[in-house]
């Protein structure tokens, strides 16, 4: 378990060590990061740390551990944790090298372009959200399993063990978990597969009652056995198949057949001399993030201030150009041409930088793909750092909360519907309020345009900060505040995770603001200068960890290299090292 390291004055860190930060942490209201001497694991439910914890401590590498907390979450954090979905990977090793790995699910075979119209040529409700078309061809299994074939280097049956043992013994719920499954209560209803495993007699489980998932122990057990095999081939399969036929899907044995994982380098860009890592398409988190970053590196953020009119008017500008063209040009890059060059190189940002008027807001609506200077072309995260220096970010999900709301017969496998991620109609949002265009559309095969964005920043090769977080298309600029709260504004990890956040993504034309991320005075000049304020959306879960000392280029505490930060705004998870 780690340690919390205590504020000015007050506490001990350990029985023998007094504990000193810096004063700007003392003004904070968070509380310290949790500190730990050889690892650190941080997750959105505390069941799943302590499962890559204890991984780390018998010698696992940071992959072993992402394993099996992969497949933890899958059976402690249903909402999002899965079997059923597909994620991303990013990795930087102990020596420098990193990869990233795509198991994002994928568009059926028989999937086609305007699927989700009705003979009106208008999108059907519901269809891509609620509806077993929604379903994509799950990506997990065949990620987890690539990576520790890869990367990892414990037995499968070991990293999977905790995860048999959770779902066929039962956890005991806890409020955030009660909570969780309380927003699904309804449509768990519908499906009688989903109502056996996550109603308590056709009730809503409360607070103590325990959740048994024998089906999905016996899923994750044909996994421990055989690997992808246990998964996409054999029994599994096989119900996966009938369920897909029983609700009129799309997914068929040679779906699965076919499904592959794919490694890919990362995007990377340079902000004030440290190293991005983060993810490429079919993500547009790595890209967007870049952008985002080259183009506020040209103002003096920290002069500015956190919170500053100025510095919120230039993060909004920044988020809204970079918006733009996520949502114009990118796409899978087995079907179309990303322009990831151009839109990360720092002359593009200058570009956009100088179309910013520092005293004005933009008008979204007047931004258009093509016209200068923008011409051409519900989920869970992990982090997790090993003593030998590996890290890695893992975002995985099911797209909206608990995905399409239905299981399929006898697996325990809850179902995504990643299919909303596609572009169902130009002009049209999805669920998130994304209007996407025709880089991102509907195509048999195809991966959909994501905004999951696992993130590792370096400095001189080596990892100082490993952060990521789920929340649709609010992840890319949760992820850039985290990476801003540290670099720029000189926060504790806890303290970037805990700072109130904003999100603007270009349409709808209105920046959702946290409450008390504004002050009133500031709030009424930045309406001065034009910008649109709207309330927050739901709330994101950040993981993150800092290495090496509580701020970036501050000093260690004691023996203490791991500073690991959960997010408070959901009551499941922890960070915990050793």
């Amino acid at each position: 378990m780690g340690h919390r390291i205590a504020s000015v004055g007050i506490g001990l860190l350990t029985a023998f060590l007094v504990v000193s930060v810096p004063r700007e942490a003392a003004l904070a209201a968070s509380r310290a990061p949790v500190a730990a001497e050889h690892g650190m694991v941080v997750t959105a439910q505390h069941l799943a740390t302590r499962v890559g914890v204890d991984v780390l401590k018998r010698g696992g590498n940071a992959v072993d551990a992402a394993v099996a907390v992969g497949y933890a979450l899958a059976v402690v954090y249903p909402a999002a944790g899965n079997l059923g979905g597909g994620g991303f990977m990013t990795i930087q090793r102990a020596d420098g090298s990193r990869t990233f790995l795509d198991f994002r699910e994928k568009a059926p075979l028989a999937a086609s372009r305007d699927m989700f119209l009705g003979k009106d040529g208008n999108v059907v409700k519901g269809l891509s959200t609620k509806s077993f078309l929604a379903v994509g061809v799950p990506g997990t299994v065949a990620g987890l399993e690539d990576a520790l074939a890869k990367f990892g280097t414990r037995p499968r049956a070991e990293l999977i063990a905790p995860a048999i043992a959770l779902a066929e013994e039962g956890f005991t719920l806890d409020q955030g978990d009660v909570d969780m499954l309380g927003t699904a209560t309804e449509d768990f209803g519908k499906d009688p597969a989903s109502a056996r495993i996550f109603l308590n007699q056709g009730q809503p489980y409360r607070v103590g009652d325990r959740l048994v998932q024998k089906d999905l122990a016996g899923t994750l057990r044909a996994v421990s056995e055989r690997g992808k095999d246990g998964f996409y081939k054999g029994a599994v399969a096989d119900a996966l198949t009938a369920s897909s036929r029983r609700h009129e899907g799309l997914i068929v044995q040679a779906d699965l057949d076919r499904y592959a994982t794919r490694e890919l380098p990362p995007v990377e860009c340079d902000y004030r001399g440290y190293r991005v890592i983060s993810a490429p398409p079919p993500s547009s988190g790595g890209v967007v993030i870049c952008e985002m970053l080259n183009i506020l590196e040209g103002y003096d953020l920290a002069t500015l201030g956190w919170g500053s009119a100025q510095a919120v008017h230039y993060e909004i500008e920044a988020m809204r150009h970079a918006y733009l063209d996520r949502n114009s040009y990118l796409g899978d890059p087995a079907f179309v041409t990303n322009p990831v060059e151009r839109l990360t190189d720092k002359a593009y940002a200058a570009q956009v930088r100088a179309a910013i008027d520092p005293r004005k807001a933009g008008i979204s609506a007047e931004l258009r793909p093509g016209s200068a200077p923008h011409e051409g072309s519900n989920t869970t995260h992990y982090s997790i750092v090993d003593s030998e220096g590996n890290a890695v970010s893992v975002t995985y999900t099911l797209n909206d909360w608990f995905g399409v709301r239905i299981t399929a017969e006898g697996t325990g496998v809850l179902l995504n519907n990643e299919m909303d991620d596609f572009t169902a109609k130009v002009g049209v949002p999805n669920i998130y309020g994304l209007l996407q265009g025709e880089a991102n559309a509907v195509a048999p095969g195809k991966t959909p345009l994501s905004s999951m964005s696992p993130t590792i920043v370096t400095k001189d090769g080596k990892p100082v900060l490993v952060t990521g977080t789920p929340g649709g298309s609010r992840i890319i600029t949760v992820v850039l505040h985290s990476i801003l709260n540290v670099i720029d504004y000189g926060m504790t990890v806890q303290e970037a995770a805990d700072a109130p956040r904003l999100h603007h993504q270009w349409m709808p034309d209105v920046t959702n603001v946290e409450r008390f991320a504004l002050s009133p005075d500031t709030r009424r000049i930045l309406e001065g200068m034009g910008h649109k304020l709207g309330p927050a959306q739901p709330a994101n879960h950040l993981a993150a960890i800092l290495i090496g000392a509580p701020t970036l280029g501050g000093q260690p505490v004691g023996a203490f290299r791991y500073y690991g930060a959960n997010d408070p705004r959901r009551n499941t998870g922890s960070a915990q090292g050793y």
